[in-house]
């Protein structure tokens, strides 16, 4: 039978609309399931892992913050003069620090503004060496001072994982405080807080007074000069560790007269 007229357009529009519904049924037997809905259990599970990162962020910020306080901190100077950006005193809250902060106090340490009439001090007494005249004994003081400085406070803490800060005891008798600050030239703390040997303060000195045989004069770089220097830089320290513990009682005491 031939279709003729209308009736061959309806049965072409008949036949196209059929393949077009057929191939559309085709295309969603073969779609992939959508995915099942979590249950209670893995979505308890995601709001746990969301509140563990906020936790985790909210940490993070707050250590930067104290990070940022350590750095910004109102310089204290022991007597005025001496710069005192290593101590942490009684009651004070301590949080770790890293590389960078160890850095930054070791150049405070270093370039704080009353340094240099500090070591003009010092040279007039004999610190660096003299054979060049006072020029070049200001000089050679200013280094040992900033080698010291940034191998005790900075390099070497941050290769051993030590903390270089000095912790007050602030309480006690004055010959246990005595006797606490003079140990820390060979106790000091871990950046996890346990208790072990000052390589830091030992080893860094040392490394220190063999640098500096690189700018003395060849008469003052024999082994004795050498370990002379070393000797003098760790009994400074030590020195400067009793006035650490027990400048905070002095300060109060001129606070209150």
């Amino acid at each position: 039978m031939i279709i003729r007229g209308p009736l061959r357009g309806l049965a072409a529009l008949i036949v196209l609309t059929s393949f077009l519904f057929n191939a559309r049924m085709a295309r969603a037997q073969q779609a992939p399931p959508s995915a099942a809905p979590a249950s209670d259990g893995e979505q308890a599970a995601s709001k746990d892992k969301d509140k563990e990162q906020d936790k985790d962020k909210e940490q993070d910020k707050d250590k930067r913050q104290d990070q940022d306080k350590e750095q910004s901190k109102t310089p204290d100077r022991i007597f005025g003069v001496v710069p005192n950006y290593t101590t942490v005193e009684r009651g004070e809250q301590a949080s770790p620090i890293g590389t960078k902060q160890m850095f930054h106090m070791a150049a405070q340490s270093t370039f704080d503004p009353f340094v240099y009439p500090f070591v003009a001090f010092v040279a007039a007494f004999g610190a660096g060496e003299g054979s060049g005249g006072f020029p070049r004994r200001y000089a050679t003081a200013f280094a040992d001072n900033a080698i010291g400085n940034f191998m005790t406070t900075a390099i070497m803490p941050a290769l051993t994982r030590s903390d270089p800060r000095y912790f007050e005891v602030g309480s006690g008798s004055g010959l246990h405080r005595a006797a606490y600050a003079l140990t820390r030239t060979i106790v000091t703390r871990s950046q996890s807080g346990t208790q072990r040997f000052n390589v830091s303060e030992i080893g860094g000195n040392f490394a220190a007074a063999t640098i500096s045989n690189l700018y003395y004069s060849p008469a003052n770089r024999s082994a004795e000069n050498t370990l002379t220097r070393w000797g003098s830089q760790v009994l400074y320290d030590a020195f400067a560790n009793e006035l650490k513990e027990f400048w905070p009682d002095i300060r109060r005491r001129i606070r209150k007269s």
